[in-house]
């Protein structure tokens, strides 16, 4: 397909400019190439995507052609009216982005894990957390990146932010506030339940258009970025601290060996906690306390409780229980995401 030669050439020669170390004080043309690298990027993951699709049509074409098995015969022949189905939908999606009709995503979302009250414990949980949002995106159809994560050397996280990518943020928005568990950690000898917590803020991503952000109001430092035990991950300083002087936020990326990538990730973090920052004004401003307080709730209530002992999970809000955890840890969220919907449709 030569449109996508020439996209991928064109791909090539922005990441080039990219890596120019001066770009890194030209604001302006930064965000320029980098909205023009999210695009591209876009592209060739489509790209990529049909051709998968095509070569486990080829697969299960050979299959039947072979017809060696009949049950495999019927299962392959099952999904390959499938697979057929998806090459069509991916091909009308390809051909809209090389026409440029497409539009960015207004309901991708922001995601932000932090363990809470438990030390050690409460960071393993903030790591199935984080385990089972992915596991769920997978199953959605998702595109995942995480932006700046704090490991922990027993494989938890202290915090972890990542940002999906696709008609997230209707159904993850009810996501947000604390979740508590109650289990036997590993580490626990003498058999005693312990109950440990960690907070989830979900925060839509928002336009480029939506959030204006003067070169002249950050302060950009780099530093090393650091894993577990305080052991340097390279010794390059590519990790990124932002601070927003006007408003005093600070936000943070060190996951890629790239500067310039964790700078693209920072501001990622710190275009979504502006615009939460402008909603609470806003609300405020309209004198709706009520609507204001709900809003900043959303980080300190609540919201469920994992009981492993017991295999349950109870959402506080509906009042209602899930059974099968590790299935639900697993990503098997729809009865609990479908239940929250519903119960805001209702309203």
């Amino acid at each position: 397909m030569p449109k996508i030669e020439s996209v991928k050439k064109k791909y090539e020669e922005i990441l080039e400019q990219l890596s120019d170390p001066e770009l890194i004080s030209n604001w302006p043309k930064f965000e320029e190439l980098s909205q023009k690298k999210a695009i591209l990027e876009k592209i060739i993951a489509k790209e990529q995507e049909l051709k998968d699709i095509e070569n486990k049509i080829a697969e299960n074409m050979n299959i039947i052609k072979a017809g060696e098995d009949p049950e495999l015969n019927s299962l392959a022949e099952a999904e390959l009216s499938q697979f057929q189905d998806k090459k069509k939908s991916l091909e009308k999606e390809l051909d809209s982005l090389l026409k440029g009709d497409s539009k960015e995503v207004a309901h991708s979302a922001i995601m932000e894990i932090r363990a809470g009250a438990g030390g050690d414990e409460a960071t393993l949980f903030a790591a199935d957390l984080y385990r089972m949002y992915s596991k769920y995106g997978q199953k959605q159809g998702w595109q995942q990146k995480v932006l700046d994560s704090h490991p922990t050397e027993l494989g938890g996280f202290k915090e972890i932010i990542f940002e999906l990518k696709g008609d997230v943020f209707s159904k993850m928005k009810y996501e947000a506030g604390v979740h508590r568990v109650q289990r036997i950690p590993s580490t626990e000898k003498s058999g005693r339940v312990h109950t440990s917590t960690a907070s989830v803020a979900v925060l839509p991503r928002p336009k480029k258009t939506a959030t204006k952000i003067r070169p002249d109001e950050l302060n950009v430092a780099t530093y090393r970025a650091s894993g577990p035990g305080g052991q340097y991950v390279n010794k390059r300083e590519t990790a990124i601290r932002i601070t927003h002087l006007p408003t005093g936020l600070v936000v943070t990326s060190q996951t890629e060996r790239s500067q310039l990538q964790n700078k693209e990730n920072a501001l990622s973090i710190l275009e979504a906690r502006l615009q939460e920052l402008k909603e609470l004004q806003q609300l405020e401003k309209i004198g709706d306390a009520r609507k204001a307080q709900i809003k900043r709730a959303q980080r300190a209530e609540k919201i469920r409780t994992y009981n492993f002992p017991q295999d349950r999970l109870t959402d506080h809000r509906i009042k209602k229980s899930f059974r099968n955890l590790e299935e639900i840890i697993e990503g098997r969220l729809d009865p609990i995401i479908e239940s929250m919907v519903k119960l805001n449709e209702d309203i």
